[in-house]
């Protein structure tokens, strides 16, 4: 599907059919889309939590303000963010790399090192900000890789934070949820896939200069 024509196509699902579930292989691919996603100095603080049993999602339901979509989609994508960046963190980070570009670990030291000192600067305040503009990244590129897979998505942010990080069995000093992303495809009950979409027009939108 051509990507404009797939963004076209796409609104926030409000009831998704309960019959219908997405295959093992489009969720690969939307899940691929979240691993590959740009993430500022390659930390990834966040982790991807995937709700597919029927016992979880019931269990979450009441977490949720407006709970339609929780009850009827096939996946709950759920974007854990960190609370705190931990040394042992990028040490592991590092090591990843190490091994992945096959480089010594000393060799990377002075990016190590920037790395580290940019995290120590920042207040607990501006890592958990930071954190969760990294998920909202992670969130964009499953939803636009949901929509050329042709599967419909919710981005859902009305939960109650203390129950949904309880239900998830969370450490709340270290992560906390930061957006969740309901996959499944539209019911035909769902009147909201006939209004026209209502994005600024382009000349409102766009400054050049």
């Amino acid at each position: 599907m051509n990507y404009l024509d797939a963004l076209n196509k796409r609104y926030s699902v409000k009831k998704f059919d309960p019959e219908k579930a997405v295959s093992p292989e489009a969720l690969y691919q939307i899940l691929e889309a979240a691993r590959l996603s740009a993430s500022s100095l390659g930390l990834q603080p966040y982790k991807i939590i995937i709700v597919q049993s029927p016992e979880m999602k019931e269990k979450l339901i009441p977490a949720f303000y407006n709970p339609s979509q929780i009850s009827t989609c096939s996946h709950l994508i759920v974007i854990v963010s960190k609370n705190n960046i931990e040394p042992k963190y990028i040490g592991d980070y590092f090591s990843h790399i190490s091994v992945t570009r096959e480089v010594s670990l000393e060799s990377l030291d002075p990016f190590r090192q920037s790395i580290s000192n940019h995290i120590e600067r920042l207040t607990t305040e501006e890592v958990v900000i930071w954190a969760d503009k990294q998920s909202y990244i992670v969130l964009g590129n499953l939803m636009f890789a949901a929509a050329l897979e042709n599967v419909d998505t919710c981005p859902m942010e009305g939960y109650r934070q203390d129950l949904i990080d309880q239900i998830l069995d969370l450490d709340i000093s270290k992560e906390k949820v930061a957006v969740t992303l309901a996959l499944g495809y539209r019911s035909e009950e769902d009147e909201f896939q006939n209004f026209k979409k209502v994005r600024k027009p382009t000349e409102k939108l766009f400054k050049f200069i």
